[in-house]
């Protein structure tokens, strides 16, 4: 038996306190990461209050874990004692369903969460399936790898899903948590960005990220001046917009794709998107090849989250950071 410490809340929007529990057998299939990092994900502060209903306590928080693998069990070939690796949303899926067995593993209707109904990584050990756990490239910073799991490849499985270019034009709203990666993996892509946000004294730092020109989306005139301009708009905001602007602001068959969880319904007209043939979709975090090629683009072109950390003691004070907007970029908890 091994015995996991871990933080755990015990009701709704509840303060994170110490909690142990004990983990049975592993898994044939099934990998035990020691955690030596995890980051801080807005869905985490979701699960926390139970915005989606769905939440069991007490809750271990925790879905972007960065540690080494301390245990594997008996049919894991693929991965070592002591490698260091990384795990993200998922923790399972069926391996039988259509979506699984066509490699979109993401879409399994029962696919497991890492804190949905099981504790996740705000601990000293999480255990995951095989297929799950990610082996972190060379030159890749274990302290700020630990977002790429989740809002990494939130931002990153869009330019696989909508088959964008490395001629496209592409206009990414929001510069936080989500946007100042997105920025990255799209100027590692080829493309030429540009960068939509509400906060005009940003525009330094996304120019730095790599955005070739900046928009001030409170001036809208500086959103009518780019009208017909962009391939791609990315939102990765979770608030209501001008989006028949945006639309407008797209090229012909330009697409509309979100990321950021808006609650309220969309209010869209019909009208431009029908004659300019333009698309409005979604999407949610990666399948595995998705979230290893992600991984490999990051090595390979530098893309690294800007992150803060915590102490794992601490975790309170970063949540409530969290809560109040206030951080640039990401949290990163140091278990």
């Amino acid at each position: 038996m091994t015995t996991v410490r871990a933080y755990a809340a015990r009701e709704p929007k509840g303060k994170l306190e110490p909690f142990a529990y004990e983990l049975g057998p592993l898994d044939p299939e099934g990998v035990e990461i020691e955690v030596e990092y995890c980051g801080i994900c807005h869905s985490d502060l979701s699960m926390l209050n139970n915005d989606w209903g769905m939440t069991e306590y007490p809750f271990v928080p925790g879905h972007e874990v960065v540690g080494r693998v301390a245990a594997i069990g008996s049919q894991v070939t693929t991965l070592q004692i002591g490698q260091r690796v990384g795990l993200g949303w998922f923790s399972q899926s069926c391996r039988t369903c259509e979506w699984c067995i066509s490699g979109e593993q993401n879409l399994c209707a029962s696919a497991e969460g890492t804190i949905v109904g099981r504790h996740g990584g705000f601990a000293d050990r999480v255990r995951a399936h095989r297929d799950w756990v990610f082996p972190l490239p060379e030159g890749l910073d274990p302290e700020t790898s630990g977002p790429l799991f989740c809002g990494g490849i939130t931002v990153f499985n869009p330019i696989v899903q909508c088959g964008v270019k490395a001629s496209d034009r592409v206009g990414i709203i929001g510069i936080g948590g989500l946007g100042h990666m997105a920025i990255q993996f799209f100027r590692a892509w080829g493309c030429d960005v540009t960068a939509f946000s509400s906060s005009a004294d940003k525009e330094a730092e996304a120019r730095e990220m790599g955005a070739n020109h900046f928009v001030n989306s409170r001036d809208p005139e500086a959103i009518a001046a780019v009208a017909n301009s962009y391939d791609l708009i990315l939102s990765t905001v979770n608030v209501d917009l001008d989006w028949a602007a945006y639309i407008d602001a797209l090229r012909p068959k330009g697409r509309l794709h979100l990321v950021g969880a808006v609650l309220n319904p969309l209010s869209i007209p019909v009208f431009p998107l029908l004659v300019g043939q333009k698309t409005i979709s979604s999407s949610p975090v990666g399948n595995p090849h998705s979230i290893a090629q992600m991984l490999e683009i990051a090595a390979r072109h530098d893309v690294n989250p800007i992150v803060e950390i915590f102490p794992l003691e601490q975790v309170n004070e970063a949540i409530a950071k969290l809560e109040k907007g206030q951080p640039r970029y990401r949290l990163v908890l140091k278990c």
